[in-house]
Formats: C-alpha cells, structure tokens, sequence
C-alpha cells in the first residue's frame, strides 16, 4: 500500500483546510485509515481515523472530520477554526488488522504516507 498526504499549507488561525491522503494498493474500504501528527518539539499523536465509522482525539473532536471516498480510493481529513497548537506535520497511515482499541497507536499500522506541513499562524 502507498499512501499520498497533500492539503497542507500555512493558514490563519479560525481557518480551515482540507488534507487528502490518496491510497493505491489496497482499497480503503477494507482498511483502518488515520491521521497522526508531529509539532515541533512534541512527540507524534494521534488525530482521527476512520473504517466504518470515525475516531477523534479529543484535542480536535468538533473542529475536524474525517472522511473517506471509496471511489476515489482517499481519506480526507477537513480541518476547520484551527489554531496555532494545530501547527504540525500531518502524516497518514493504514493497516488492515487495527482493532478499535489500537486505533490511536501509531504502531498498530503497517503502511504510512509522507507528511504534509500545516502551520496556522496567530
């Protein structure tokens, strides 16, 4: 599986962006597909995932959405009234056995894209 992360950019704080991560290889349908993220000087963490149905780390539950298009083979990840703690680099990641309970762990995933940077200034 390759995974393709794009979207990223520098935006104003309160504004949204969308992030796309574009999968080949496998279907998505049949895949766990997550967003994790790195700031500077923080250790990655866990931001939302997605099979049948979604999971949000707290930090971002009601401000971002993730989604997936089966037909176009993506998982989009709609960020809106971002602030400058969401300034990161935004990684995606895919594994075909993440059970619900491994769903934040980077670990439980077997296939990751390169980041794409978000920077939200104040």
């Amino acid at each position: 599986v390759q995974l393709q992360a794009s979207g990223g950019g520098l935006v104003q704080a309160g504004g949204s962006l969308r992030l796309s991560c574009a999968a080949s290889g496998r279907t998505v349908s049949r895949l766990v597909v997550a967003w994790f993220r790195q700031g500077p000087g923080k250790e990655r963490e866990f931001v939302a995932a997605i099979k049948s149905y979604p999971s949000y780390a707290d930090s971002v539950k009601g401000r971002f959405t993730i989604s997936k298009d089966n037909a176009k083979n993506t998982v989009f990840l709609q960020m809106n009234s971002l602030k400058p703690e969401d300034t990161a680099v935004y990684y995606c990641a895919a594994g075909s056995g993440v059970i619900l309970s491994s769903m934040s762990n980077g670990a439980a995933y077997d296939y990751w894209g390169q980041g794409t940077q978000v920077t939200v200034s104040s």
